[in-house]
């Protein structure tokens, strides 16, 4: 594949990528394969990958949790590069930009829901590595008005875990409707819940983490957390509000008896075991509140993207060769990291 032009690089004509298996569960959830490289649509940037996140749901993918929407999918949606081509008919990004692609791929524009600013709920919306090939690749396309502009002085590992992790759990944050300087409660903390722990904080919160895993606890006292206990422990003090991390529907009561009077709970992922039977007045009763999120609004994305350069947001990361993608998805399984893991192609710096 060669695009000619001042500046454009000569592409090769194939990539090696990283495709779901079909064999949920345990070591060899992903296949290396080798694919041609894509060439971008009309509107859509071709991205060479220098770093790409690996996010839980891509685990949900592997795992079969989320039906397939495509055989042989190649997944990852923290996906960190360099436009190396581009459509006719966009301009957004010049040759050599830094972007950043994410969950988000695509939506109508014209439903309701797109038209009030809510294009997270468009009915006919995409998403990289379910939808569409993402970045457990050498390079991914995505329509040029879905990709960020990523903040300079971050690496680009550094940046990867942002494009999700951080995008949802700063809408994870907002639906939370926590009052300032109100105590929040964030059960489970993996990648999405120690960049909103953080951002929390900032806007002078007082959290309280519930997790498994001695490490996850330590991170969240070092990043500043008052306390830190086990998942099905109760805080030291009721709480305002409560962010469910953790895929895991017995929490849901859990975290429901821990709110104080009026507060609310938002469950953050896009999977959740059954949810066990509540009692009305324990769990519901005093205006409590459940929300869930769905996705994000590129808004989401730009605004969080500010406030994390803002405030210094950073992940705590660990990083795997591209080579490595298998077993970093099953360390992810496993609960052998804390903060969150990106796999580096070995491209990237920050500009």
């Amino acid at each position: 594949m060669t695009f000619e032009g001042p500046g454009v690089p000569t592409l090769p004509d194939e990539m090696d990528v990283w495709t779901v298996a079909g064999r949920p569960g345990g070591p060899g959830r992903l296949r290396a394969a080798t694919r041609a490289v894509p060439a971008p649509q009309a509107n859509e940037v071709l991205v060479e990958v220098s770093a790409c996140g690996v996010c839980r749901t891509d685990l949900h993918l592997a795992d079969a949790d989320l039906p397939a929407r495509a055989a042989d999918r190649v997944p990852g949606h923290e996906i960190v590069g360099r436009v190396v081509a581009r459509g006719s008919a966009t301009d957004r990004f010049a040759i050599g930009d830094r972007v950043g692609i994410a969950w988000l791929r695509m939506t109508c524009g014209s439903c309701q829901w797109c038209r009030s600013g809510r294009e997270n709920l468009c009915r006919a919306s995409e998403y990289t590595g379910w939808d569409a090939d993402g970045g457990f690749a050498e390079y991914a396309v995505v329509p040029a008005a879905y990709a960020y502009r990523l903040p300079s002085g971050l690496s680009d590992a550094d940046a990867a875990p942002l494009l999700c992790s951080g995008i949802i759990g700063y809408r994870s944050l907002r639906r939370a409707a926590l009052p300032p300087g109100g105590r929040l409660g964030i059960y489970g903390f993996g990648a999405s819940a120690h960049l909103t722990a953080q951002l929390a904080l900032a806007g002078g919160a007082e959290v309280h983490v519930l997790t498994r895993g001695d490490a996850a606890r330590e991170l969240a006292l070092a990043l500043g957390a008052a306390s830190a206990g086990d998942a099905y422990a109760a805080p030291p003090m009721p709480l305002d509000s409560a962010i469910l991390f953790a895929p895991v529907g017995d929490l849901v009561p859990v975290a429901l008896a821990a709110l104080e009077q009026g507060g609310t709970l938002t469950i953050a992922g896009i999977h959740l075991t059954d949810v066990p039977a509540l009692d009305y007045q324990k769990h519901l009763f005093r205006e409590k509140t459940v929300t869930s999120v769905t996705a994000n609004t590129r808004a989401d994305g730009e605004e969080f993207l500010r406030l994390a350069q803002a405030l210094g947001i950073r992940p705590r990361v660990h990083t795997y060769s591209f080579v490595e993608a298998d077993r970093a998805l099953d360390d992810l399984a496993e609960g052998r990291y804390d903060g969150a893991a990106v796999l580096d192609l070995g491209l990237g710096s920050s500009r």
